[in-house]
């Protein structure tokens, strides 16, 4: 494509969950940066998108250079990472553009409608509009093309792979629709008979190889148990070639029944750099009451900080906490996910416990107790004991989904350790 240009407006609309569409206002880009005013009736007759960085009027507003490769917050939580990029720059090149000429803007555009959330971007790519002729594909073909790119076997990305890959994460997955009671046949385009699902791929690459969907699915089951809000989920069994074990699908939660949520992490509403220790979890449950209005929420969230610490659940950077905005106004916070076993480096968090990266004091846990809501200290070491009770389970769930002896050995080892670290919120 030669005569590649890159992308100087988009038209930015937000699906409501009613399914109608509006048109929430125009991005542009020259050589002093990207900027963004919101539309005068989406202003009038909606709420605002990004309440704690993005002033809610008609004024212009250049986007910060930094982190976000110089897009506001509110539009690179759009933007894939790690997996997602990486297949759309193989596209862009396949098409005989290098990445380096593609910018943010042309990023969005590829992303057009097919995004999580509730944001899309108009006019899409072009590389977008050629692939949306067959927009069915086998599940399993996808799959097993997502293995091979990820484990470097082949360097081809077909269209609808790279449409159907620009969620964020690191590992090969798809935002697909299924038809309910079969996995066989994936559309990358909602239809009215179609229910929305992440399916997450597996692959000897990763850490712990095609058991990884086994072990997050055990992971979800103790999350629930602990009393943590979870999507749907279900395994899907992959061709019989294949050398994957189970792949993991998790229902949207972005997605009502006729249209969508509009869907911020706490990177995109905080301008948090996910790629670094940015976070606390002070901050996180003092944005979430406030966000949210609800005192409920600092309890929710606390709750998810302990299963992380004991869980090693380390990954649980800025863009693993999202909040969901209603059409009346209201957010709330989203569904757990990415809730796995995943040791960080040095076996420190991504986000911090008021400024302990591992193995926070009593103290400290419980001044964020306090900040959470919670009147007596009794009352979260609670808590703890119902997150602690519910992780002791995990052999039981782990054996029930067939995960190998030692996979479960591994994961026990550590979550033992991590008792042992942290046995004074229990007793203190």
């Amino acid at each position: 494509m030669s005569d590649f240009a890159p992308v100087r407006q988009l038209d930015v609309r937000r699906r409501l969950s009613d399914g109608r569409q509006v048109r929430v206002g125009r991005l542009a880009q020259n050589r002093q940066g990207v900027f963004f005013q919101y539309d005068d009736v989406y202003c009038r007759e909606h709420h605002s998108l990004s309440p704690f960085q993005l002033s809610f009027d008609t004024r212009l507003h250049a986007a910060p250079p930094s982190p976000h490769q110089g897009l506001h917050g509110l539009f690179a939580d759009s933007l894939p990472d790690g997996w997602g990029l990486m297949l759309m720059d193989r596209l862009f090149r396949q098409h005989g553009i290098p990445p380096h000429a593609v910018t943010a803007m042309d990023r969005l555009a590829f992303v057009g409608e097919h995004g999580m959330g509730a944001i899309s971007y108009h006019p899409a790519s072009e590389l977008v509009a050629a692939g949306e002729a067959d927009h069915w594909s086998r599940l399993g073909e996808l799959g097993e093309q997502a293995r091979r790119l990820f484990e470097g076997q082949t360097d081809d990305v077909l269209a609808t792979l790279a449409q159907a890959g620009s969620s964020g994460g690191a590992r090969p997955k798809v935002q697909v629709y299924l038809s309910p009671g079969t996995t066989d046949r994936a559309s990358t385009r909602p239809r009215p008979e179609l229910e929305p699902w992440l399916v997450k791929f597996t692959s000897s690459a990763l850490p712990l190889g095609h058991e990884e969907g086994l072990c997050e699915a055990a992971y979800l089951t103790l999350a629930k148990r602990a009393g943590i809000e979870t999507p749907e989920w279900q395994l899907i069994t992959p061709p019989a070639d294949s050398p994957a074990l189970a792949w993991l699908a998790l229902r949207r939660f972005d997605c009502s029944l006729q249209g969508r949520y509009h869907m911020s992490s706490a990177c995109g509403l905080l301008d948090a750099d996910f790629r670094l220790p940015s976070l606390d979890y002070e901050d996180l449950i003092k944005a979430g009451q406030v966000l949210c209005g609800r005192p409920a929420v600092g309890r929710a969230l606390f709750r998810r900080a302990i299963f992380n610490l004991f869980a090693c659940n380390q990954d649980d950077h800025s863009k693993n906490w999202t909040f969901l905005l209603q059409d009346d106004g209201q957010w709330r916070l989203s569904p757990a996910y990415d809730m796995t076993f995943s040791p960080g480096p040095y076996g420190e968090h991504a986000t911090a416990f008021k400024g302990h990266g591992k193995n926070p004091p009593l103290k400290v846990v419980q001044a964020l107790a306090d900040q959470a809501g919670f009147t007596r200290w009794s009352e979260a070491r609670q808590v703890i004991e119902e997150v602690v009770t519910a992780i002791n389970a995990w052999d039981e769930e782990a054996r029930g989904l067939g995960i190998s002896a030692g996979v479960r050995r591994e994961i026990a080892q550590h979550l033992d350790a991590l008792q042992k670290a942290n046995r004074a919120l229990l007793t203190g």
